[in-house]
C-alpha cells in the first residue's frame, strides 16, 4: 500500500464513529481475535471479511488480531468491538474506550514463507522477516500453520536451524546481566516427575553462579516447573522485581511467561503443540532463542531416551546433540549435553503437589526423599557447577553433593520462596486431592516397565496441574518384585468425575507392565 493509500485510509476512518470496546471472556491461547457484528456499519464500509488481519486501536496503542464475524448481539453489538482475553491484554485499554479498526496490512514476509512451502531454503534474512512478522502477530493461524509445516517436512539444514534460533532471540526482550557465568539448564521433557531444576537452582546458586530460571507452565503434561514451584511460592513476577531478586539471591525460579523472551516461540508452540509437530530443527530453536534471550552464557542440556521419552533412543540422541552443539556454538553459547535414562518417571510423584513434596523431602534429606532424583539433580548440578572455571572438570558432583548435605541448597531455596512470596506448603501434609484410588498389581512379578506418557495421562485425568493437589504417587520402580493386589501407585483425584475418569484409563492400561525379571530392558547411557 502506497503512502497516499495510507493517507486515505486514515482519514477515512477518523471520518467513522469509533466502536466501543468489549471484553469477550474467551480464551483464544496465545492469538489475537476480534469480534465484530455482521451489521455493524464499520463491517460493511470496510469490506472485511471472517479471518481477515485487522488492526486495532486505542488510546494510541495498536494490536494486530484475527476478525471473527459473529451475528449474535449478545456477544458484540452493532455498535462494539469485542476482544478476546489475550488481545484485551494485549491492547491494554479499559473496557467501553473508543476503538477504532481497520484492515492490516499484509506481512512483508509472505513471500518468503511461501518459497518455504514450496521446499526451497531461506536466508538468514528470510528468517528474520518471518519472526519479526510472526511475533508482531501479522501471521494468521492458517500462515503459522503453513509455516510450521513447511519447516517440519522440509526438514531445515543447520544453517537454517541456526538462522531461526538466531532470528528468535532478537526479536522481544534480550537481556545482559553484565556478568559471566549466567548459567542455565533446560530438559527436553517426556518423563514425569523431573523437577531436578527446582533442586539445581539452589544448589549452583548457593555456590554463586548466577541462574535466573524462567521456566513454563505444564502444556500437555501433569506439571511444569513452574506449576509446581507455585505450589510453594509466586511465580508470576514483574520482571524488574525478579531481576532484583536474582542479583540479591543469586537465583530464581519463575515463569517466564511475561517475559517477552523470544515472543516469536510462543505464538509458533500455539500451532505446533495441537499439530504434534515438533521436529528437531523447530526444538533447537525454540529452546536455544530463549536461553539467549535471557542472558544465559552456559546451557545444561538433560536429555532423556526411553521407549516412552521424546527421544527414543540413542543413535536419536546423538544426531540430536549434535545438532544443539552446531547451534549453540554459533550463537556463542557453551552447552554441555547430558543423555539421561528417560525410562521412567523421575521421583515419585506426578503432580504439582506431590512433586513440590518430593523436592522438599530431597532438599531436608528427608528419609523418604526419592532417591533417584535426588543422584540425578546431584549429577546435572555437578556438571553445572563446573561451568565454574574455579571448579575442576570431575569435581562438580561431590561439591554439589555437600552443599546439599550441609544445608546450604535448603536454606536458599527458603530465600528465594521468601523472596518470590512463599505459600504454605508442609511436605509432610501436602495439599492433596480429596477422591483417592489405589491401582494395584494383578499379579505376582517384577515390574518390567513403567509408560511415561500413560502415567502423566492419567495423573491428568485425575485433575493435574489445574488441581495443583491431583496426581499419581508412585510406589513402584522398574526392576521391583511385586505381588497380586500389592499397591503399585494411588491417585489423587479433584472431583469424582475425574476419579471416574482416570480410574477408566487405569482399567484400559495401568501404565505399569509386569513381568519375568528377564524382560527388563537397561538403558546404557552417558555418566
Amino acid at each position: 500500500m502506497t503512502r497516499g493509500s495510507d493517507i486515505d485510509s486514515a482519514a477515512r476512518e477518523e471520518a467513522l464513529t469509533p466502536l466501543t470496546l468489549k471484553r469477550v471472556g474467551i480464551d483464544t491461547y496465545r492469538e489475537n481475535v476480534a469480534y465484530m457484528h455482521r451489521e455493524c456499519d464499520r463491517y460493511r464500509a470496510e469490506g472485511f471479511q471472517a479471518l481477515a488481519k485487522v488492526e486495532v486501536r486505542a488510546d494510541g496503542r495498536r494490536i494486530l488480531a484475527t476478525l471473527n464475524v459473529v451475528d449474535d448481539a449478545a456477544i458484540v453489538g452493532c455498535g462494539e468491538l469485542g476482544l478476546s482475553e489475550d488481545a484485551f491484554a494485549s491492547l491494554d485499554a479499559a473496557e467501553g474506550s473508543p476503538v477504532n479498526i481497520r484492515q492490516a496490512e499484509p506481512p512483508a514476509s509472505i513471500p518468503a514463507m511461501r518459497r518455504k512451502l514450496a521446499g526451497e531454503r531461506l536466508t538468514r534474512d528470510d528468517f528474520r522477516g518471518i519472526i519479526r512478522d510472526i511475533a508482531e502477530r501479522r501471521y494468521s493461524k492458517i500462515e503459522l500453520t503453513a509455516f510450521v509445516v513447511a519447516c517440519d517436512l522440509g526438514e531445515l539444514d543447520r544453517e537454517e536451524v541456526f538462522y531461526l534460533s538466531d532470528a528468535m532471540s532478537r526479536v522481544g526482550r534480550r537481556l545482559d546481566w553484565h556478568e559471566q557465568p549466567v548459567v542455565d539448564k533446560h530438559c527436553i521433557g517426556g518423563v514425569p516427575g523431573n523437577r531436578t531444576s527446582m533442586l539445581l537452582v539452589p544448589i549452583v546458586a548457593a555456590h554463586g553462579l548466577l541462574c535466573p530460571k524462567t521456566s513454563s507452565r505444564a502444556i500437555t503434561s501433569p506439571s511444569g516447573t513452574a506449576d509446581t514451584m507455585e505450589v510453594l511460592a509466586r511465580v508470576d513476577m514483574p520482571f524488574d522485581e525478579l531481576g532484583e531478586l536474582v542479583r540479591t539471591h543469586r537465583g530464581c525460579l519463575a515463569w517466564g511467561g511475561t517475559s517477552e523472551l523470544s515472543p516469536a516461540d510462543d505464538v509458533l508452540i500455539s500451532v505446533e503443540r495441537p499439530l504434534s509437530v515438533d521436529s528437531p530443527g523447530q526444538m533447537v530453536a525454540s529452546i536455544l532463542s530463549k536461553k539467549i534471550a535471557a542472558g544465559s552464557t552456559h546451557l545444561l542440556l538433560d536429555l532423556p531416551i526411553g521407549p516412552h521419552a521424546k527421544v527414543r533412543s540413542m543413535p536419536e540422541a546423538h544426531r540430536l546433540r549434535k545438532l544443539f552443539e552446531f547451534v549453540a556454538r554459533r550463537l556463542g553459547l557453551t552447552l554441555d549435553v547430558v543423555i539421561t535414562d528417560g525410562s521412567q518417571p523421575v521421583g515419585r510423584g506426578i503432580g504439582p503437589a506431590l512433586e513440590a513434596r518430593d523436592v522438599m523431602r530431597v532438599l531436608t534429606n528427608h528419609a523418604e526423599a526419592p532417591m533417584d532424583l535426588r543422584q540425578k539433580a546431584l549429577r546435572l548440578a555437578g556438571r553445572m557447577l563446573e561451568f565454574d572455571p574455579d571448579v575442576r572438570g570431575g569435581d562438580g558432583f561431590g561439591l554439589a553433593r555437600d552443599i546439599l548435605d550441609d544445608g546450604r541448597a535448603l536454606n536458599r531455596m527458603r530465600a528465594i520462596i521468601q523472596a518470590q512470596g512463599a505459600h504454605a506448603f508442609d511436605p509432610e501434609h501436602p495439599p492433596l486431592a480429596p477422591h483417592t484410588l489405589e491401582v494395584t498389581a494383578h499379579c505376582d512379578g517384577a515390574v518390567t516397565a513403567l509408560d511415561n506418557l500413560q502415567l502423566a495421562r492419567i495423573a491428568r485425568l485425575a485433575g493435574a496441574p489445574r488441581a495443583i493437589g491431583a496426581g499419581v504417587d508412585l510406589a513402584v520402580r522398574i526392576g521391583d518384585a511385586v505381588c497380586a493386589g500389592q499397591p503399585l501407585y494411588r491417585l489423587y483425584a479433584a472431583s469424582p468425575n475425574e476419579l471416574t475418569f482416570a480410574r477408566q484409563a487405569c482399567e484400559r492400561d495401568r501404565g505399569v507392565a509386569i513381568g519375568s525379571p528377564d524382560g527388563i530392558v537397561r538403558l546404557n547411557v552417558e555418566g
